[in-house]
């Protein structure tokens, strides 16, 4: 890796299209989740001018007013004028869903498949990853450019930049010294807006109010450079500008282009589907394995046959920052952590109706007690199977 180099991440707000679909599959999970803990749904959503389309494979016990469950979250978003040409009271919901394969129940349920345990629901990879270069464990550009759209939402909601609108995205570029982040090189920032805002308001609004009451004023330096709404006015967004799709901000999602990422999207999917748990998993260890003070940077990666119930192979890289051998970190994490589908779920308490909020600002670096793949409660147990010593880096 080169002594000096940038690095850049980007974030989305609640209301770009992609986020849209993704909490309403999200919302439909939750609500099955919730009159059925055991429902295995697969959900996907597409969103366009005037209409949603939910479409999925599902076996519930339970039953979702699907299209009711659509407009609340379409509401809550903030698309509730029709001035947006997608809004919660006049698009259409379609839906088209429909039972589960019986070959993929078989193989899934406990005792029903080659397998007796509970298998995968697929085949997949799984990768997690954690930094401590910033309290979120995550890399700083993708840390701050999540706490941008946050904030974006923030000042929306509450009316103290009373012209934006839901659509948004942001964009952070930070300079990297010997490995460490030393300051931020560049800042985009796009937000829909109501016609009656200029430009010149806009970018005083959003620096003001969004930038400097996000970021810390000690990485901004004379030559950061600030773009805001730089293609000029951003009316027209939402659905009714670019179409929105399930699973198509999977690196806003985890970890904003560091390391590596299996191709599984999470949102829609129920806890037996691995790309969700096993991502949470993965990233559970990977963190604990930072918060140990085991390394400073770690990626895991987790992969799995459909039907089967021990993961097929568990690799760990410190990416030479490792205090003891990554193979011996190997060795941990398989001593240390529930690896099989089941174990997972029970672990990490995944059969609740928490998933909805995970869909938008990433599903990784909140500070939430359901989120319990955030915990560093492995800590403890990491250094004494690595005889580290008694003290820790840090514990949430």
């Amino acid at each position: 890796m080169p002594k000096s180099y940038f690095f850049t991440s980007e974030s989305v707000t609640e209301g770009h299209p992609d986020k849209v679909a993704d909490q309403i599959s999200d919302a439909i999970l939750d609500a099955m989740i919730k009159g059925d803990p055991q429902s295995r749904v697969a959900v996907e959503t597409l969103v366009t001018t005037g209409l949603v389309l939910v479409a999925g494979e599902v076996t519930t016990k339970t039953y979702v007013d699907v299209a009711q469950v659509a407009r609340e979250k379409i509401k809550e978003i903030g698309y509730t004028n029709p001035e947006f040409q997608f809004d919660y009271e006049s698009c259409s919901v379609l839906v088209s869903i429909h039972g589960q394969s019986p070959d993929i129940s078989a193989g899934v349920t406990e005792g029903e498949g080659i397998d007796t345990n509970q298998g995968a629901g697929d085949q997949g990879l799984m990768f997690g990853y954690a930094t401590n270069e910033t309290p979120e464990y995550l890399g700083m550009p993708l840390a701050f450019a999540h706490r941008l759209t946050k904030r974006l939402a923030e000042v929306r909601k509450s009316g103290e930049i009373p012209y934006l609108s839901p659509d948004g995205k942001s964009q952070v570029t930070v300079e990297y010294v010997e490995g460490k982040p030393t300051r931020i090189e560049a800042i985009v920032v796009s937000n829909q807006h109501k016609k009656s805002a200029t430009n010149e308001q806009i970018y005083k609004d959003i620096k003001e109010k969004v930038i400097f009451a996000a970021l810390p004023k000690e990485m901004i330096d004379d030559k950061t450079k600030i773009y805001i709404n730089p293609a000029g006015r951003f009316v027209m967004g939402g659905p009714a500008a670019d179409t929105g799709l399930t699973g198509r901000k999977i690196i806003v999602d985890t970890y904003g282009g560091v390391g590596s990422h299996g191709g599984g999207a999470f949102s829609g999917k129920d806890p037996s589907k691995v790309d969700r748990s096993a991502s949470y998993m993965t990233r559970y260890i990977a963190k604990n394995l930072v918060a140990a003070g085991a390394a400073d940077r770690c990626e895991v990666q987790l992969a799995y046959a459909i039907g089967i119930s021990e993961p097929v192979s568990v690799m760990v890289n410190t990416f030479g920052t490792g205090k003891v051998d990554d193979e011996r970190l190997e060795e941990v994490v398989r001593e240390a952590f529930p690896l099989k589908p089941k174990d997972i779920i029970n672990h990490l308490d995944l059969r609740r109706p928490i998933f909805q909020k995970t869909a938008s600002y990433g599903h990784f670096g909140r500070d939430d007690p359901d989120f319990t793949w955030e915990k560093t409660d492995k800590v403890d147990e990491i250094r004494d199977l690595l005889k580290l010593g008694d003290k820790k880096q840090t514990e949430n």
